[in-house]
């Protein structure tokens, strides 16, 4: 099992979201989140400079099967991005173990 971690526009989410259920990934959590980027590009607005770490951003957090790591990956690259600085980051972490609290199910099939 892998967790998932994005950083994404808040602008793609609703994007992302219908790609992620398109690979059958129908649980995830997210929240609203601001940052600070290393990027020193800003972008420009009818004549008005915005800092692009300034971008409102969505924060989602997703564990998966191993099988699908690489079709959630895909489903956030291609949805989530405007091909401009500051469209988010990816990053995948491994989990040891994971409980259904309802049943007391472990491992893969607690995600089903």
């Amino acid at each position: 099992m892998k967790k998932i971690e994005a950083i994404i526009r808040k602008s793609k989410f609703k994007e992302v979201k219908e790609a992620l259920h398109n690979v059958e990934v129908n649980f995830f959590s997210y929240w609203d989140v601001t940052g600070i980027g290393n990027e020193k590009e800003g972008h420009v607005y009818r004549g008005i400079s915005y800092s692009t770490s300034e971008i409102q951003r969505r924060y989602l957090s997703i564990v998966v099967n191993d099988d699908f790591v690489e079709p959630t990956i895909n489903a956030i690259l291609k949805s989530a991005a405007t091909d401009l600085v500051g469209d988010g980051k990816i990053f995948v972490l491994p989990v040891d173990e994971a409980y259904r609290i309802r049943t007391g199910e472990k491992g893969g099939k607690s995600l089903n």
